[in-house]
């Protein structure tokens, strides 16, 4: 029977349960279930189907019971800033509200007419986005929510997975960082803003680190996948971007990360949070890391556009094979850039409508085929990163020299070399598998299978092909 450590990713278009197993100086991985996330448009708002995902996160832990699997660990990430609440008697109040919903529009001016934004920024330490969680309670004490008035506990969505897995109700460092409302020097609550934001302090909880075994899979939910032993359920870093971080196959203090997913996380782990006004003004946010590092980022649309154009075409019966997309934007001499993080961009009814009329209402060209449309959007992310990197360069005692991307982007290879080229940096692409790498080689870090994050680095390296790209004219 093989030992395997599971991981649960949770991503904003799909889920899947991967198997990881450490076999001497290599992790070898196996996808167990891969299973769709959709948001739901019911009423006024725009929701997660919790519940679906738990019973397809179910699903997934069978199939790796039934494949013969004996179990070490289990563990959950998801995007960022996203929670459900529970009550005191453990029941889910309502279905987890999706960032993208309009009730958190234009709230950050609201709020900083009650608290002051450098102050904020200096307690905080995280970029300013009306999808926080910050303003979405916000919205919620605006709105005389009852669901504030039930609530027992706030539960970040990968804390709210593993809670009913567990019945153990904590928030785990990484994840909690993203609301904008812990203190990034102390890794606590900040209670003097919960405070003034009229906000009950009894729903937050007790923050726990990356390594901290949150408690035992329950009898009920062992029982219904079929086992017969005790498993534990693991706290990683539970942000999606946290567990990719851990898995880049570097050291070096002056190599940056870009995770590259929906989302864009442009960045670099530091030791202490960085906190200045050239920080705040440059919208860099300082979120926990695992091994008590700081990921001083920038986040940034990411592949959303892309990925919304391809749904678009393939709903309207047109041919979009990614490679061949790659390929013929390789060959476009297209070289609009568009603002990717303009709030045109964010949730647009048609984004290819959304692309035309940003082209058209800012004199530029507007692409005309899907090749064209990709180099639009890749040439535009490129030219983003770079500035991107300018900014953070600021920041930092000394620039850095490398470029890391992880995560299901750097496999487009046009992309990595726009990258390379606007940066006049080398960018290394890999692993590709950086999030599932990190929460798996985490939970081996909890059961002291693995000593150290050097090990854990070492057997990342060894377990992958990287590939790099130079600057080239």
């Amino acid at each position: 029977m093989k030992n395997v450590y599971l991981a649960v990713d949770f991503g904003g278009g799909s889920g899947r349960v991967m198997a990881g197993s450490i076999a001497g100086d290599r992790l070898m991985l196996e996808e167990i279930y891969r299973f769709p996330n959709r948001q739901i448009k019911l009423g006024y708002h725009i929701y997660w189907d919790f519940l679906a995902l738990f019973e397809e996160m179910k699903t997934g832990l069978k199939k790796a019971v039934q494949a013969g699997y004996k179990i070490e660990g289990i563990a959950v990430d998801t995007w960022g800033v996203d929670f459900g609440f529970i009550d005191k008697d453990g029941n889910l109040v309502g279905n987890p509200v999706c960032y993208r919903d309009p009730r958190t529009d234009g709230l950050p001016d609201e709020v900083f007419t009650l608290i002051n934004e450098t102050a904020h920024y200096a307690d905080t330490g995280i970029q300013v986005m009306p999808i926080n969680t910050l303003f979405q309670l916000y919205s919620l004490k605006k709105a005389n929510s009852k669901q504030l008035d039930i609530a027992d506990k706030l539960l970040f969505m990968p804390d709210l997975f593993s809670y009913f897995l567990t019945e153990e109700a904590t928030n785990e460092y990484c994840i909690a960082s993203t609301s904008e409302m812990l203190n990034a020097c102390e890794g606590e609550w900040s209670y003097k803003l919960i405070e003034q934001l009229g906000l009950p302090a009894s729903i937050f909880g007790k923050i726990i680190k990356p390594g901290t075994i949150r408690g035992q899979l329950k009898k009920e939910v062992a029982e219904e996948i079929g086992l017969n032993y005790p498993v534990d359920v693991i706290a990683v870093g539970s942000h999606d971007t946290a567990s990719a971080v851990i898995a880049v196959p570097s050291l070096t203090k002056d190599a940056a990360f870009l995770s590259s997913g929906t989302w864009s996380l442009l960045g670099i782990e530091v030791d202490e949070p960085i906190l200045t006004e050239e920080a705040r003004l440059g919208g860099f946010t300082n979120e926990g890391g695992v091994n008590g590092k700081i990921r001083f980022l920038q986040n940034i649309t990411g592949l959303w556009i892309l990925q919304r154009l391809m749904a678009e075409w393939k709903a309207r019966g047109v041919e979009c094979d990614f490679d061949s997309l790659i390929e013929a934007a390789i060959q476009s001499p297209c070289r609009t850039i568009i603002p990717v993080d303009d709030v045109s961009f964010q949730n647009p009814s048609s984004m290819e409508e959304a692309v035309v009329r940003y082209c058209e209402a800012h004199n530029l060209y507007v692409p005309q085929t899907p090749g064209e449309f990709m180099r639009c959007v890749t040439e535009s992310l490129a030219y983003r990163y770079k500035q991107g990197v300018d900014q953070m360069n600021k920041c930092l005692p000394a620039p850095i020299k490398q470029l890391h991307i992880i995560g299901g982007g750097c496999q487009n290879k046009l992309l990595n070399q726009l990258t390379a080229n606007y940066l006049g940096i080398p960018v290394q692409a890999g692993p590709v598998e950086a999030t599932a790498m990190g929460n798996i080689l985490v939970q081996a870090l909890a059961k002291k299978e693995i000593f150290s994050v050097r090990e854990l680095k070492d057997i990342v390296i060894n377990s992958v092909i990287l590939q790099t790209y130079y600057p080239s004219s």
